[in-house]
C-alpha cells in the first residue's frame, strides 16, 4: 500500500508545479493543444474505429460511490455483440487514493465541442465522457486545458484519480448538480447556522481568551463584509452548535446560491465542506478572500494550538496539505470555469 503521507505530498506538489501552469498557456507543451488534429486513416484503423471511441466514467449504484468505475471502449472494427464486449472495466475511486490500472493513452488534447458550445478533452482522439456517458463539455478552454493537464501528468504505471481534483469537480458540476441542486442548497443552508465564523470562543475564560482575541482580529473583518454585502448583522454564539441567524440573512444567502450556475455551486459546495463554513466559501466566491487567507481562518483555532504545543508530523501536516488541495482546487476550478 502506498504511503499516504507521500501520496498527499505528491498531490500538493503537483498543484504547485509551475510546469503544470505553463502547460495551460503553451499549446505545444506536453502535447497539449487547443484543437485535436484529425486522425489519419492509418490511425483510425489502428484505433479500431472513428474518434467516437471514448473513455467513460461510470456511475455506480448511487450515493457517494457513484463514480466507482471507468470504461475504455475496446478497439474493434466490428460491431459489439453480447459475446464480444465493447468495453473493459477498471476500478475508479476519486477519494480513496487508489491507483487505476495503467495509462492507456499517449496524447491528451482539447478541442471545441461539436456544437460550438464549450470545450472537450480528448485522449488519443477519444472523447472524455461523464458518468452518464456524455462528452465532458466544459464552459471554457482554460478549464479544459487544466483538466487535460491532470490527465497528461498521469504516470505510465497507473492513473491516480486523487491527483485529478478538477476532473472530479467537473463531473460533479455537469452531472450531479443539475439533478440535485435543491438538495445541495438545502444542505448548505441547514449547516449555515452552525457556520465556523459564527462560533466564538468565550472571552472570560483564561483557556480561551487568547483564541477569542485572535478570532476578533481575523474573523471580524469577514463578518463586517458579510453585513455590508447582505445588509444583516451576523449573530455570534459561544456554543459549538451555533444558533439561529436572522431570517433576512438566511434568505439573502439562499437567493445567492439559487442564482449560481452549476460550476459555481459545485465549487461553493466543495469549499464549504472543506472549510466547515459557507461564509468563507462565499468570501472566496465574491473575491473577498484569497486562498491563503481562507485557509488561515479555517485553521485559526488549530494553528493556535500548534503554536502552543507543536506540530504533530503525520497528523497536522497532512491535514494542512489536504485542506490546501481541497480549497485551492475548488477556487481554481471556480476561476477557470468563468467566461470572461
Amino acid at each position: 500500500m502506498a504511503n499516504p503521507s507521500l501520496l498527499m505530498r505528491k498531490t500538493l506538489k503537483s498543484l504547485r508545479n509551475p510546469s503544470i501552469l505553463a502547460s495551460l498557456s503553451t499549446s505545444h507543451s506536453r502535447r497539449l493543444s487547443s484543437a485535436a488534429p484529425a486522425p489519419s486513416p492509418a490511425q483510425t484503423q489502428a484505433d479500431g474505429g472513428p474518434s467516437s471511441s471514448s473513455f467513460e466514467f461510470s456511475g455506480g449504484g448511487g450515493g457517494d460511490k457513484a463514480d466507482d468505475a471507468i470504461y475504455v471502449r475496446a478497439p474493434s472494427p466490428k460491431p459489439a455483440s453480447a459475446s464480444d464486449p465493447s468495453s473493459v472495466t477498471m476500478p475508479m475511486a476519486f477519494m480513496t487514493g487508489s491507483i487505476v490500472g495503467k495509462r492507456f493513452y499517449k496524447q491528451v488534447t482539447t478541442r471545441e465541442a461539436d456544437d460550438g458550445n464549450g470545450w472537450t478533452v480528448m485522449l488519443d482522439y477519444r472523447t472524455l465522457k461523464t458518468p452518464s456517458k456524455r462528452p465532458l463539455k466544459l464552459p471554457t478552454l482554460a478549464l479544459a486545458k487544466a483538466i487535460a493537464a491532470e490527465w497528461e501528468y498521469q504516470q505510465t504505471d497507473g492513473i491516480r484519480p486523487f491527483t485529478m481534483p478538477l476532473m472530479k469537480l467537473a463531473c460533479t458540476a455537469l452531472e450531479r448538480v443539475p439533478l440535485t441542486r435543491p438538495k445541495i442548497i438545502e444542505h448548505l443552508m441547514k449547516k449555515f447556522n452552525q457556520d465556523l465564523v459564527f462560533c466564538r470562543a468565550p472571552e472570560d475564560n483564561v483557556l480561551t481568551s487568547d483564541v477569542h482575541d485572535r478570532q476578533v482580529e481575523k474573523i471580524d473583518p469577514l463578518l463586517d463584509w458579510l453585513k455590508s454585502e447582505f445588509g444583516f448583522q451576523p449573530v455570534l454564539y459561544s456554543s459549538f452548535f451555533g444558533g439561529k441567524q436572522d431570517e433576512g440573512l438566511i434568505k439573502a444567502i439562499e437567493n445567492l446560491l439559487k442564482n449560481t450556475d452549476d460550476c459555481e455551486l459545485a465549487a461553493i459546495d466543495a469549499m464549504a465542506a472543506a472549510a466547515h463554513s459557507l461564509v468563507i466559501a462565499l468570501g472566496i466566491f465574491r473575491g473577498r478572500l484569497q486562498i491563503e487567507g481562507a485557509i488561515e481562518l479555517i485553521r485559526l483555532e488549530e494553528d493556535f494550538q500548534v503554536d502552543r504545543w507543536g506540530l504533530v508530523e503525520g497528523g497536522h501536516d497532512l491535514d494542512i496539505a489536504d485542506l490546501k488541495v481541497q480549497i485551492s482546487s475548488a477556487a481554481v476550478f471556480l476561476a477557470l470555469s468563468r467566461r470572461i
